[in-house]
């Protein structure tokens, strides 16, 4: 078994919660192979920077290497994009369950029951393993995406298949956008975003998919568990409400006085902060400069950029937080074209090449994964009959 442990408690019931609050927060959960994040190290994906991987690599290249734990030779990462586009044709019952799905529905409610459904008809066997699946779900998952997108919305059958040579982040641009040339800056932005998003140690999704997959469940299982915690907006969410925020300012100025009063109300700006990076996330100033250079195409929208920037400058000097990779996010996607529910299930299709690759570590040496609470509750009491308890109010539900 695998057991998160804290220290025994404080006795009173305040300082106990609180302090087993703060055990929790410092807590090494276990070990991995996959990736750092802060340490002293930055962001490493198993020991190549994300520096170094956003400017030099490929998202198909990061996927393979997290998945395989090297970097391809060419013809095997030539092979591999092949194989992913191969692999991007949405089955028959899938379709009919994605037309059922209506529009008002959460895009990620839709992907979460789109990847069971997945699971039934492409079960996990010992034929069908692990390795085929990752490789199957990061090639339909953007297609899955889109398709649903266009039929809820304006009844649109697509066809998911592109070029037999395009990437991940060329297929799904070309089917949400419908055009069959990308404009290459927004294609090498959004294959870097993929990177930048593909995996980020033990945060909240991957730690749910770790858990359900010690227990032996399948992979499905596992994934669909991840989804559902990163549908909430404390992890999934914040470059969406980063877009609402900065969608809803018109100019410098008027940005001046919606942030001064969010300030005087103590109210969150989304896309700042982060629970491990203190000085800032690396990740942050290399999806900044391809806002910056998309906006000064003849389709950017440089007065995005520039609130976007100013927004950046107040928050730091106001509240000492830096944005997180989820900020200049907001304005790239929208630079690029994809509408503004669909930036969560975009980091779906990035995300999953990391879930998959940590599945993978926790079946390869699993132990169950069963965490010890910190018990806050009343001291041994008796038991006693109707006509001896005490008359005290009932405690509201939690």
């Amino acid at each position: 078994f695998f057991f998160l442990m804290i220290r025994r408690p404080p006795r009173s019931t305040q300082s106990r919660s609180s302090a087993a609050s703060d055990v929790y927060k410092r807590q090494v959960a276990g070990d991995s192979a996959i990736s750092t994040v802060g340490k002293g190290l930055g962001l490493n994906y198993r020991g190549y920077s994300i520096e170094d991987l956003s400017q030099n690599s490929t998202f198909e290249e990061v996927a393979y290497l997290l998945l395989f734990n090297r970097l391809p030779e060419e013809n095997e990462l030539e092979k591999f994009i092949l194989e992913l586009s191969s692999l991007r044709i949405i089955p028959s019952p899938l379709i009919t369950l994605l037309e059922k799905i209506p529009r008002d529905c959460h895009p990620m409610d839709m992907l979460r029951t789109a990847l069971s459904y997945l699971g039934i008809l492409e079960p996990e066997t010992a034929t069908y393993d692990q390795g085929r699946i990752s490789t199957r779900l990061l090639a339909v998952t953007g297609p899955i995406i889109a398709y649903w997108w266009h039929f809820s919305h304006s009844g649109i059958r697509i066809t998911t298949t592109t070029k037999p040579t395009d990437t991940i982040a060329a297929n799904f641009l070309k089917l949400i956008t419908l055009k069959e040339e990308i404009d290459p800056l927004v294609l090498r932005a959004t294959d870097v975003s993929l990177i930048l998003y593909a995996e980020h140690e033990f945060n909240a999704s991957t730690f749910a998919a770790r858990v359900t997959i010690s227990t032996l469940s399948d992979i499905y299982s596992a994934l669909v568990s991840a989804v559902g915690t990163l549908r909430g907006p404390l992890h999934g969410g914040a470059n969406e409400a980063a877009m609402e925020f900065l969608g809803g300012l018109r100019d410098v100025d008027h940005a001046s006085t919606v942030l001064q009063e969010k300030f005087e109300k103590k109210e969150l700006v989304m896309g700042f902060g982060h629970r491990v990076y203190k000085k800032g996330d690396p990740r942050s100033p290399i999806i900044k400069e391809y806002s910056r250079a998309l906006s000064q195409k003849p389709f950017g929208k440089p007065n995005l950029f520039q609130v976007s920037e100013f927004v950046e400058r107040r928050i730091l000097e106001e509240k000492k937080m830096f944005p997180n990779l989820d900020f200049y996010s907001a304005s790239v996607y929208h630079q690029c074209g994809i509408p503004t529910p669909l930036f969560t299930p975009v980091f779906v299709m990035s995300r999953l090449t990391g879930w998959c690759a940590h599945i993978m570590e926790q079946r390869h040496n699993n132990k169950l994964i069963r965490p010890l609470s910190n018990y806050i509750g009343p001291e041994p009491r008796e038991y006693k009959k109707f006509s001896k308890r005490d008359r005290v109010p009932a405690s509201p539900r939690l």
